[in-house]
């Protein structure tokens, strides 16, 4: 997949979240959904730290993934231009220095400015400022798209509905510390795990059904026994080494009361060419 990186930040972190929670919704899949976003991490905005935004306010680094530039580039300026302009006191930066391409997103904004728009261009990059009724909305000119990985995943089988949740809870918490991956499903967990094709000819993913405890004995399960409840935890990240270290971390967080196995969804190792290998792992 091909992902960019954006900062947001806001004047406080009320309207941060609101912006954020906006923004990154219907985000979990690309099987339905235009993107998949997730925050990657918080930034302080105070100066001289690693996590400095370009502004000094309260801020978040975002990743997103798509299937190309091109898709990713009307997600993004759709995203951007319904959730984050519109939200009180938000700003739009490029989070990736440099990348394989580049893609217009303030070039597209800037015409809600209905002529009335400014660019300003500092150390090489060019902002737009849009004004709108709190005062102006900043928002970069273009934002840079590197080649990343989507779709790293594992499952937690547990004998428990409790036991389990509580075993994804821990994984996903272990990942949002980590930059450079997201999980984006809410909550950064998946309970409708899914397998690709169905028996409806219109849908290209359906219920992964090894994996439901309530069709065993009607489909060939993949459950081990006494297991009577499932999460997938997936991960997209900006490269092979961030997911697999990822998948570790979270694994070893996992792990624990209730939990009888951790396997992953394999799709015969079609599903694309990284394929990461759970025993390798731990």
């Amino acid at each position: 997949m091909s992902y960019a990186r954006i900062v947001v930040t806001a004047v406080d972190t009320h309207w941060l979240a609101a912006a954020i929670g906006e923004f990154c919704g219907y985000g979990s899949s690309v099987i339905g959904c235009d993107a998949e976003i997730a925050v990657e991490r918080k930034l302080t905005g105070v100066a001289n730290s690693d996590q400095e935004t370009p502004d000094g306010r309260p801020g978040v680094s975002v990743l997103v993934f798509g299937f190309g530039s091109v898709s990713l580039g009307k997600a993004l300026t759709s995203r951007v231009g319904q959730c984050l302009m519109t939200c009180p006191t938000t700003a739009v930066y490029d989070g990736l220095p440099e990348g394989e391409k580049s893609i217009p997103l303030g070039k597209h904004i800037r015409f809600f400015g209905d002529s009335f728009q400014k660019s300003k261009v500092i150390d090489g990059h060019r902002f737009w400022r849009i004004p709108v009724m709190d005062g102006e909305f900043i928002v970069e000119d273009i934002v840079h798209v590197e080649a990343g990985i989507g779709g790293g995943n594992f499952i937690i089988q547990g004998a428990d509905q409790v036991s389990t949740l509580a075993a994804a809870r821990r994984a996903a918490d272990e990942i949002e510390k980590l930059p450079n991956v997201i999980s984006p499903f809410a909550g950064g967990v998946v309970r409708s795990g899914s397998k690709v094709g169905s028996r409806y000819k219109a849908l290209r993913a359906s219920t992964a059904d090894g994996y439901c405890p309530t069709l065993r004995g009607r489909v060939e399960t993949k459950l081990h026994d006494g297991v009577n409840c499932a999460y997938e935890l997936v991960i997209d990240g900006t490269s092979f080494e961030e997911i697999a270290n990822a998948m570790k971390v979270a694994i070893h967080a996992a792990a624990g009361d209730g939990v009888i196995a951790i396997s992953a969804g394999n799709y015969g190792g079609n599903l694309g060419k990284h394929h990461f290998n759970l025993k390798d792992l731990v």
